[in-house]
């Protein structure tokens, strides 16, 4: 499965990353650990993946990936017990490049990603609706442009490749996927597992927390000193989830049309 290097940001990376925290709404610390290191994790943290739930994750895009290409990309999700959400994300994005009205969207926020040795800012814009609306579009019942709301396809159409539109897209996916909360007393804050399924047995386990901007570095201290101490691999390179998936299924995408 791809993975990305985690080099450590140099000096200059970090006075940027000092920057952007000012103009951000939030941020997200994540880390994900190596395959061969998962199970002895999720024990160390004492996850109890019983209390998992369950998520289908779909992505949209060309079978050449022209939409991530743009920085764009659509996602849909059902999950268990509550309501579908979709979202159209741009990255990255300068937040100081994107305009006041389109941050006093509803829905619509600026975040900061960040992993051991980088990170990417995104603009995102989501939405709510039912598991079953999306379960009709991805099957073909219905187009893939009535999950999004018209602030989601005026955002879309902002950034997407000239001419490109959603019902153009195809279907990448599902990923399966296990998310669970551990309780409130293992740290300090809300910590997030999450275990994605790929359809060739692979997975990526990741470790992710939310702060506000301004307790970023400090938060990234302190769960760093956190996971040390239970034993968990912070030097494995890094994998992100969806670059996974959109590969994974644009190879699919791409053999079956050379068998066409």
């Amino acid at each position: 499965m791809p993975t990305d290097p985690a080099p450590q940001l140099a000096g200059d990376e970090l006075a940027q990353l000092l920057g952007i925290l000012k103009t951000v709404d939030s941020v997200e610390l994540k880390l994900t650990v190596p395959q061969e290191s998962q199970r002895r994790g999720l024990a160390a943290l004492g996850a109890d993946p019983l209390e998992a739930q369950i998520r289908q994750v779909f992505f949209f895009d060309t079978p050449e990936l022209g939409l991530n290409e743009a920085g764009v990309v659509l996602r849909a999700r059902r999950v268990q017990g509550r309501d579908a959400d979709t979202v159209v994300k741009l990255r990255p994005v300068v937040p100081g490049d994107v305009s006041a009205e389109l941050r006093s969207t509803p829905g619509f926020g600026v975040e900061v990603d960040a992993m051991p040795g980088g990170y990417v800012c995104s603009a995102s814009l989501k939405g709510r609706l039912s598991g079953d609306a999306v379960r009709r579009s991805v099957s073909g019942d219905k187009a893939l442009s009535k999950m999004y709301s018209k602030e989601q396809r005026q955002f879309f159409e902002a950034h997407a490749p000239s001419g490109l539109t959603i019902d153009d897209l195809s279907v990448l996916g599902p990923i399966f996927v296990l998310k669970l909360k551990l309780p409130k007393k293992t740290f300090s804050r809300r910590i997030v597992v999450e275990m994605w399924l790929y359809p060739d047995g692979s997975r990526i386990l990741e470790i992710s927390t939310k702060c506000q901007p301004d307790e970023g570095l400090d938060v990234a201290l302190e769960i760093r000193q956190f996971l040390e101490g239970k034993g968990i691999d912070l030097s494995g390179q890094q994998q992100t989830k969806t670059k996974a998936a959109l590969e994974f299924f644009s190879a699919e995408l791409m053999a079956e049309r050379r068998q066409d």
